[in-house]
C-alpha cells in the first residue's frame, strides 16, 4: 500500500473523530439551551475541557507538529490516537441524545465550514505535495478537536443574527394563530417544580368538558411554545394549558406577552435554579410574572403551602389560594387524606365545594397539584362528577413520583425526572410509609442550587437516614455531602453504598433486593452532570 494511501486513511480516522466530537459538544450546547454563557458555565464545572481524552489529543497536537521533520511517526501516534477516540465516542451512551432540529443542523453545518477553511488554510501555507498536504490536514483536524468548544461557541454566536430573524418570524406565525382564535380560553403553568404534572392533570380533568390541548413534554420555553401553537394547536381547541418555565428573570413574562394568559397557575417557589436566580427572591419575582400578566377579569391559582407564595399579595385579579399543610386563610384544601399502595384517596373541600376524590397518585406533591387541577376545573364549570372521574383515570406522569410493582413484590418508585429540596422531602416520606420490607433509595442528589448546594444535599442525606434503610449514592458531583449527612442521621456504615453510575448501582440493588422491598429513584442528572 502506498505511503499516500496510509496517510488518507489516517486523516479520514482524524476527521470522523472530529465529527464525533464536534457532535457531541453541540449536544451538550443544545441541553444548555443553546446558551453561550451557560455552556461557558458547563465547561467550567464539568472539568469536559480539561478531561484525559482532551488533555491527550492536545499532547498529540503539539507531537504532530514537533514530528514535521518525521511526519510518518506522527501520523501512525495521530491515527493510534484518534481510532482509539472514534471507538470511545462511538460506544459512549448519553440519556438525553442530540435532537437534530433545523437549528441543531445550521449550527453543525457552520462547524463544518469552520474546520474545511482551517484546514484549507494548513495545506495551502504547509502543503508542498500531496504528502505534506495530507499529513498537514491531518494535524489540523486534530487541532480542531482541541479546539471543537470554541469551534461551536463561535458557530452559535455567528448564527445569532439568522436565529434572531428567524424565530421573529414564528412569533410572528404565532401571534397570527392565536389572535384569529379570541374565544381560546388560555391557561398558564409555571412553578419551581409541580408544573409539568399540574398540566397534565388538568389537561385530563378540563377534556371532560372541553375540547383541551397543551404543550407537550417539556415544552415550556417561548420558543417551545411558539411550536406548539404553530404546530399542534388545532382551530376547534377552546382551552390551551400553557407550561411556563424560566432560567432567569423575563422569561415567563416574554411567554405571557406572547399568549396572554387569563388564567394563572403558581405551583412553588423554591430553592431551584439558585446558580442562575441567585436568590430565592428572584425566583419568586420570576414566577409571579405569570399572575402580575393576567387581566383584571383573570384568575389567580397559587400554592400556600410556599411562603414566598403566601407573602406575596395578589391584586390585580381573583386570587384563589390552595394548600395542603399550611392551611390557614386558603380557599381550598385537602382533608382526610389516606395513602395506600394503590394509589390516594382524599376530599377536594372548597368554596360550596367538597369532593371525594380517589387517585392513583401517591405524595403530598401530587394531592397538592390535583387541589389546584380541581379549583380551576370548579372554575370552569366542570361538573363534581366528570372531575371525580377523572382524577380517578389520570396516568402517573413517568419518572415523576410514579408507583409501580415488579413481577417480583418489588415496589418501585420512580422519580427520577426532577429533584429539588422540597420535592425530594416528599419522596422520602412517601417511601418511609412503605411497609413490609426493606426502603432503599438510588439517588445522585440535586443540583442547581448556587452556594447552597451543599448545605441542602447533606440536610437531605440526614433525610435520607429517617426514611430508608439502605442507600445507594451515585456519582461524585454530591457524594461527599450526602454520605456526611447520611453518617450524621445514623445510618448504618454498611448500609450505606456509592456506585459511580446508575448501572454500576444497578448491579449493586440486583445483589440484595428482594421480593417486599421498595426502592425509590430519586433525581438522574443529565449528561452536563458527572
Amino acid at each position: 500500500m502506498s505511503l499516500f494511501i496510509v496517510f488518507l486513511l489516517i486523516f479520514i480516522i482524524a476527521l470522523t473523530n472530529l465529527v464525533y466530537e464536534l457532535k457531541r459538544d453541540l449536544m451538550m450546547m443544545q441541553q444548555n439551551s443553546y446558551r453561550i454563557e451557560r455552556y461557558n458555565r458547563w465547561l467550567k464545572t464539568s472539568g469536559d475541557s480539561t478531561s484525559w481524552v482532551r488533555l491527550t489529543g492536545m499532547c498529540v497536537f503539539l507531537l504532530s507538529l514537533v514530528g514535521f521533520s518525521n511526519g510518518t511517526w506522527s501520523m501512525a501516534i495521530m491515527a493510534a490516537w484518534a481510532g482509539g477516540n472514534v471507538i470511545y465516542l462511538q460506544s459512549r451512551k448519553y440519556k438525553k441524545p442530540l435532537v437534530w432540529t433545523p437549528r441543531c443542523k445550521r449550527i453543525y453545518a457552520v462547524c463544518a465550514i469552520l474546520v474545511l477553511i482551517v484546514i484549507g488554510c494548513a495545506t495551502v501555507i504547509f502543503g508542498k505535495d500531496e504528502i505534506s498536504r495530507l499529513f498537514s490536514a491531518t494535524v489540523a483536524s486534530v487541532g480542531c478537536y482541541c479546539a471543537s468548544h470554541m469551534i461551536i461557541i463561535s458557530a452559535v454566536w455567528l448564527l445569532e443574527p439568522v436565529e434572531k430573524k428567524i424565530n421573529r418570524g414564528y412569533y410572528r406565525d404565532a401571534e397570527n394563530i392565536l389572535r384569529s382564535m379570541p374565544g381560546l380560553k388560555i391557561i398558564g403553568i409555571t412553578g419551581s417544580y409541580g408544573k409539568t404534572s399540574t398540566k397534565h392533570y388538568l389537561h385530563r380533568i378540563l377534556s371532560e368538558t372541553y375540547q383541551t390541548a397543551m404543550t407537550p413534554g417539556s415544552y415550556n420555553t417561548t420558543l417551545g411554545v411558539i411550536r406548539t401553537v404553530r404546530e399542534y394547536l388545532k382551530p376547534y381547541d377552546q382551552v390551551f394549558i400553557v407550561e411556563m418555565g424560566a432560567k432567569q428573570i423575563g422569561d415567563i413574562k416574554e411567554i405571557c406577552d406572547l399568549v396572554h394568559p387569563s388564567i394563572g397557575i403558581v405551583t412553588a417557589v423554591g430553592e431551584q435554579h439558585l446558580e442562575s436566580f441567585k436568590s430565592i427572591e428572584n425566583v419568586q419575582r420570576t414566577k409571579f410574572e405569570l399572575i402580575d400578566s393576567l387581566p383584571a377579569d383573570g384568575l389567580a391559582v397559587v400554592n400556600n403551602d410556599f411562603p414566598k407564595i403566601a407573602d406575596r399579595e395578589v391584586s390585580n385579579c381573583n386570587c384563589i389560594r390552595y394548600a395542603v399543610s399550611d392551611t390557614e386563610g386558603v380557599q381550598w384544601i385537602a382533608k382526610d387524606i389516606d395513602y395506600s399502595e394503590r394509589g390516594t384517596s382524599f376530599t377536594a373541600v372548597g368554596p360550596d365545594t367538597e369532593i371525594r376524590l380517589t387517585t392513583r397518585l401517591v405524595g403530598d406533591c401530587n394531592i397538592s397539584n390535583l387541589l389546584a387541577c380541581v379549583a380551576v376545573a370548579v372554575n370552569l364549570g366542570v361538573p363534581a362528577d366528570k372531575i371525580r372521574y377523572a382524577v380517578s383515570r389520570i396516568e402517573q406522569v413517568e419518572h415523576r413520583l410514579n408507583l409501580k410493582r415488579t413481577p417480583a413484590g418489588i415496589t418501585i418508585i420512580d422519580d427520577a425526572f426532577n429533584s429539588n429540596p422540597t420535592g425530594s422531602a416528599m419522596a422520602l416520606d412517601v417511601l418511609s410509609r412503605m411497609k413490609g420490607g426493606r426502603r432503599i433509595i438510588i439517588t445522585p442528589g440535586m443540583i442547581e442550587l448556587g452556594d447552597r448546594t451543599e448545605e441542602l444535599n447533606r440536610q437531605f442525606g440526614q433525610k435520607i437516614a429517617s426514611c430508608a434503610d439502605i442507600a445507594i449514592v451515585v456519582g461524585h458531583y454530591n457524594r461527599d455531602a450526602i454520605v456526611d449527612g447520611i453518617r450524621s442521621g445514623g445510618m448504618a456504615e454498611e448500609a450505606v453504598l456509592t456506585a459511580d453510575s446508575f448501572a454500576e448501582a444497578q448491579i449493586l440493588l440486583q445483589g440484595f433486593v428482594k421480593g417486599g422491598d421498595t426502592v425509590l429513584y430519586e433525581n438522574d442528572l443529565p449528561d452536563t452532570f458527572k
